[in-house]
């Protein structure tokens, strides 16, 4: 199976920037879609952004403008570079993989296959 491990995240300040970087097993991951989620307490998991093979880019609104997500497909990473964080941005942080067989990225949680393990992001104010 599939294997999607998180790193970085923590404590920052309103303002301040953290990354979040996410490494996946399996030769497909080159291919498929790559996501990136979030789940606050209390709240269902929402889409933050996700890039296909190619290059295509989405983001969430709420997140346009300040959050970048990249891939690396050659070493199999996707990261999530976050600026500007607001204390809404609070919340546990998953990386995703479509393995539906699709090639384009979606905003749909469902949509995904594999999932890290999830790393906390806390943004004080």
């Amino acid at each position: 199976q599939v294997q999607l491990v998180q790193s970085g995240g923590g404590l920052v300040q309103a303002g301040g920037s953290l990354s979040l970087s996410c490494a996946a097993s399996g030769r497909a991951f080159s291919r498929n879609p790559m996501g990136w989620f979030r789940q606050a307490p209390g709240k269902e998991r929402e889409f933050v952004a996700a890039a296909n093979w190619s290059g295509t880019k989405i983001y969430a609104d709420s997140v346009k403008g300040r959050f970048t997500i990249s891939r690396d497909n050659a070493k199999n990473t996707v990261s999530l570079q976050m600026n500007s964080l607001k204390s809404e941005d609070t919340a546990v942080y998953y990386c995703a993989a479509d393995f539906s067989g699709r090639r384009m990225a979606t905003i749909s949680r469902n949509d995904y296959d594999y999932w890290g393990q999830g790393t906390q992001v806390t943004v004080s104010s």
